[in-house]
């Protein structure tokens, strides 16, 4: 893989990340209603999630889910089901009580560690756009371990990086918000744009 060649990489993947999806606004709700540190568990959750979707991806479930209409459907109705459930969950709540660490009582960390990497994995359009993804940046008379090594720590980074600039943002945001009296409204936002998400989903095609 030559320089340039990565470099275009990096600014597809730049684009990629910065375009707002489920777990972008997973994020940002999780800092809202649930302060960073919860909101970081599940940036972590869906770095994870990422990491997974590559892997599948180079064992060959991306191509897969590209012969099986079956597989892909049910992979499909799987997520878009999740994202509903998130959305309705969101709708319905409420800003939950914070402690003197500014974090919310209430569910564990490892919850919310779950629920990233659930979101992040919920799409299997996402297994089949690394599938066809990664192989434009690969060069086959190179060794493909340190190439998909390369490849994967740099999207995950991005991933990283960009997630936890929104969850921190909005955490920021947090105080102004629950004094002002919208975050009622906010959750009820997210939470038609978490279904809505889901429900586009079921629209989705292998061959899009």
């Amino acid at each position: 893989m030559t320089l340039s060649t990565y470099l275009l990489y990096v600014a597809a993947v730049a684009l990629l990340i910065a375009t707002p999806g489920p777990t972008m606004l997973m994020c940002m709700t999780n800092a809202l209603n649930h302060g960073p540190r919860r909101a970081m568990t599940s940036v972590a959750g869906s770095v994870s999630a990422v990491l997974v979707v590559m892997v599948l991806s180079a064992m060959g479930l991306g191509a897969l889910l590209a012969a099986s209409e079956t597989a892909f459907t049910a992979a499909k109705l799987i997520g878009a089901a999740y994202l509903v459930w998130l959305g309705i969950k969101t709708f319905r709540t409420d800003a939950s009580p914070m402690a003197v660490d500014g974090q919310a009582a209430g569910k564990p960390r490892r919850s919310f560690y779950l629920q990233g990497l659930l979101v992040g994995a919920s799409n299997p359009k996402a297994v089949l756009f690394f599938a066809a993804f990664f192989p434009q940046f690969l060069n086959p008379a190179a060794p493909m371990v340190p190439q998909f090594a390369i490849l994967a720590l740099t999207f995950m980074a991005f991933e990283f990086a960009v997630l936890t600039t929104c969850a921190l943002s909005v955490s920021r945001l947090a105080p102004l918000l629950r004094q002002s009296g919208p975050i009622r409204w906010v959750n009820r936002i997210c939470g038609g744009l978490f279904t809505l998400m889901g429900g586009l989903l079921l629209f989705t095609r292998r061959s899009a």
